[in-house]
């Protein structure tokens, strides 16, 4: 029989798996990387052609309900980082930078799957685990990220019908 996890690594590992996904990586990284999406018609899909409707929707929900971007009124910037979205592309920096380092997960990954890999190391999965040295950096990075921004550990994401494409590996 194996004992129950505590709550608050739950709570954790929810966290991370939700900080996992690709969509999320990419539209906190898009944003970071190339300023707030704007207003123009077609600018949101033009950025994320290959996500689907729904996983983009989805995407934005998520970092909504995370409180990692905001819509401003009728400015032009449509969805611009909260300071956590920011401190979060942070995190995102330093897990691809690492995982690049060490060759993770192979040395041909791009800055998604190099993220999803590192976080993925940070919530345990034991796929994940082996003869890389532990990420001590990109693990502080996220704890103290979590720290700081504790909602993402009480907030239950809803799952959308795209469950398992969005849970997917990043591009």
């Amino acid at each position: 029989m194996t004992a129950a996890l505590p709550a608050s690594l739950l709570r954790e590992r929810r966290a991370i798996r939700t900080l996992s996904m690709p969509g999320l990586i990419r539209l906190v990284t898009e944003i970071d990387d190339n300023g707030p999406i704007s207003r123009q018609r077609g600018s949101l899909q033009g950025a994320f052609g290959d996500l689907t409707t729904g996983q983009l929707r989805h995407t934005i929900d998520t970092a909504r309900d995370l409180g990692l971007i905001h819509a401003r009124g009728h400015a032009m910037a449509r969805y611009q980082l909260t300071a956590s979205g920011k401190d979060l592309a942070e995190v995102y920096d330093t897990a691809a930078r690492w995982a690049r380092t060490h060759q993770l997960p192979s040395p041909t990954s791009g800055f998604g799957a190099r993220v999803q890999h590192t976080l993925q190391i940070n919530e345990g999965r034991p796929e994940h685990t082996g003869a890389a040295t532990e990420p001590s950096a990109p693990r502080t990075a996220l704890s103290e990220w979590l720290t700081a921004y504790p909602r993402v550990l009480h907030q239950d994401v809803a799952r959308s019908s795209c469950t398992a494409q969005e849970s997917g590996h990043a591009a």
